[in-house]
């Protein structure tokens, strides 16, 4: 990482280039490659769980790596150099594992967290559906009470990982309209009544699926309800905020590996008898380029910070953060595409693939309209 690290301590610097030894080791050679194929690559992610990637945020007590959020956002942003569609996924497992740390109960964290610290199982998060995508809490899918359990039925959309993964985070309806109606539960791949839509053709993300995951009468034990009926929400959102950070750091972590490639590229290349890289209007482009990506990252530490002391803002500066990141991540791996003219364009250069794996963050975990929303809310009520 070519940014300022002044405010990081030791174990910080070095937890990040751990991580981006692991990315340019096991990520980055294959990036393409998996992109092309579709291939999820399951054994390799495996390989992260020997770093502690697993269980980033799940407490020490539990087995897990205790980490902050400002720890995970080194780690994201470094993984995201060497694959964006991996890192992300591993952003979002992670957002389950600390979700079942923090609100399940002692079976649950007993019973699923091995498995999720391992990789071996790893996990979706499932709350867009066909029509409740920004306006999460009108969404359809129900639990109904049956004995000493419940019945799911309805259709998850969007879900990365899905078929791979072996545990789903599902949040369905059992109770009235609205969010206090919602509750959060574990699905495991292999329950009946669980079946998955077909790959979706993607503008990028192709290393990880992404599919429709179906609950055509799955029968859970009450077990499986993570935390108390009615609470499946806040627990949503409440990871969402985490969440939103690790995909801001992957759209910084793509984009500084954009960035990084272009240096590279322009001083390996001439036109009019000179390099490229010596040609002060491409060095305005790259020094613009390098500051935004330093201003990005100087409010997604902000906002991991505050996150991490419980700070009352903490939800807007995650949702600012989400929406500048993403947006400034997108906008310089353009950049690094335009600067590398026609090989830019052409796969095997790796640029144009890192383009259309960042469009993607500009939209899930919560689009960034919906986060200018929660920021004008925000700021609005404050007024108030």
């Amino acid at each position: 990482m070519s940014a300022v690290t002044t405010s990081l301590t030791a174990d910080q610097l070095a937890l990040h280039q751990v991580t981006l030894d692991f990315a340019a080791e096991h990520l980055a050679p294959h990036a393409v490659a998996w992109d092309q194929d579709k291939h999820f690559p399951l054994d390799v992610i495996g390989k992260a769980a020997g770093l502690g990637l697993g269980g980033v945020y799940v407490r020490e007590e539990s087995g897990g790596s205790g980490l902050s959020r400002t720890d995970g956002v080194l780690i994201f942003e470094a993984l995201a150099t060497g694959c964006p569609s991996i890192a992300g996924y591993l952003s979002i497992h992670n957002m389950v594992a600390w979700m079942i740390d923090h609100y399940g109960d002692a079976a649950q964290r007993a019973g699923r967290l091995p498995g999720l610290l391992s990789l071996d199982e790893p996990a979706s998060y499932c709350l867009t559906e066909p029509g409740a995508g920004s306006d999460a809490a009108a969404l359809r899918t129900r639990a109904v009470p049956d004995g000493d359990g419940y019945v799911l039925t309805g259709v998850k959309q969007f879900i990365s990982g899905a078929g791979a993964s072996h545990l789903y985070l599902v949040m369905a309806r059992t109770g009235g309209e609205g969010p206090r109606g919602i509750s959060a539960f574990l699905v495991e791949r292999d329950d009946p009544g669980l079946s998955f839509g077909t790959n979706e053709k993607k503008m990028g993300w192709n290393a990880q699926p992404t599919r429709q995951v179906i609950l055509d009468g799955v029968r859970l034990p009450a077990g499986r309800r993570l935390g108390a009926e009615g609470d499946g929400f806040r627990i949503a959102m409440n990871g969402l905020n985490g969440g939103r950070l690790g995909i801001a750091a992957c759209s910084l972590g793509g984009a500084q590996s954009a960035l990084d490639r272009s240096l590279t590229h322009l001083a390996d290349r001439e036109a009019f008898g000179a390099r490229l890289l010596d040609a002060q209007a491409l060095q305005f482009r790259l020094a613009d380029m390098a500051t935004e990506l330093s201003a990005a990252r100087a409010l997604l530490h902000q906002a991991a910070q505050a996150l991490d002391r419980g700070d009352a803002q903490a939800p807007q500066l995650c949702a600012m953060a989400k929406r500048f990141a993403t947006d400034t991540g997108y906008s310089v791996a353009d950049r690094a595409l335009q600067l590398h003219g026609g090989y830019g364009y052409l796969a095997e250069y790796g640029i144009e693939k890192i383009v259309r794996d960042l469009r993607v963050h500009q939209i899930l975990e919560g689009t960034n309209e919906i986060m200018r929303l929660i920021v004008a809310r925000g700021l609005t009520g404050a007024a108030r």
